[in-house]
């Protein structure tokens, strides 16, 4: 049973991951990567898929040069994955079902709203089917909220923006990294179930958080 309800006075704001969480967006970073390293000739795998899954664009460059030696800088690596990744989110992305819904839901309350994301604000930009900024009261995009998801800083970072405390903030994320993080940084947090995810084990992701979530669908049940 959930240690917490979905819907205050249980929590006083809310920080949302985007992909995976909000948005299914698992197999869209899967063709960036397996691109990425196709065209280095490098066999794209499940530690790939854990690794890059908390990093913002900048730690996983740097990851990617000191795991495999490429003779690369994290700039042009960056550039790289910003190009592809902004054409497929142009038109492809969208909003898992219910997930808008209970973002106004929360509006509607006076909850405020904080995106932490470790993608990039130019792709978040580029999408033409979700107006992202409109939905939330600040967006905390890649190295603007410091480092990866292991550590808080882009919790805190949000929180802090919001004006509440992380006792009074929940989080919802679906990576184990994000929700542990997040858990010791004294905030309370929700994990989202991603079908088919290379990097997320649900089960034991949902015993450490105080809420779970299959789908935004069942929010209400």
């Amino acid at each position: 049973m959930p240690k917490v309800t979905l819907v205050p006075p249980s929590f006083r704001a809310a920080i949302f991951d985007f992909d995976g969480t909000l948005a299914l967006t698992d197999g869209l970073w899967r063709m960036v990567d397996e691109a990425f390293f196709a065209r280095r000739g490098i066999p794209y795998d499940a530690e790939i898929a854990r690794a890059l899954a908390t990093r913002g664009f900048a730690e996983g460059a740097v990851w990617c040069i000191e795991r495999y030696g490429l003779d690369e800088t994290p700039e042009a690596i960056c550039a790289e994955w910003t190009e592809t990744s902004i054409e497929l989110y142009k038109s492809e992305v969208c909003l898992r079902p219910g997930a808008e819904e209970y973002l106004l839901y929360l509006r509607s309350l006076g909850i405020p709203l904080a995106l932490a994301t470790i993608n990039d604000r130019k792709i978040l930009a580029a999408m033409q089917r979700v107006d992202i900024f409109t939905l939330f009261d600040c967006v905390v995009c890649g190295q603007e909220g410091g480092r990866s998801k292991a550590h808080p800083d882009i919790f805190y970072k949000a929180s802090c923006e919001l004006g509440i405390g992380p006792a009074d903030t929940i989080v919802f994320e679906d990576t184990p990294d994000a929700i542990v993080t997040a858990s010791a940084a004294g905030f309370l947090t929700c994990a989202l179930e991603v079908p088919g995810s290379a990097h997320q084990d649900f089960e034991s992701l949902r015993n450490v958080a105080d809420a779970a979530l299959v789908s935004w669908d069942v929010v209400y049940s």
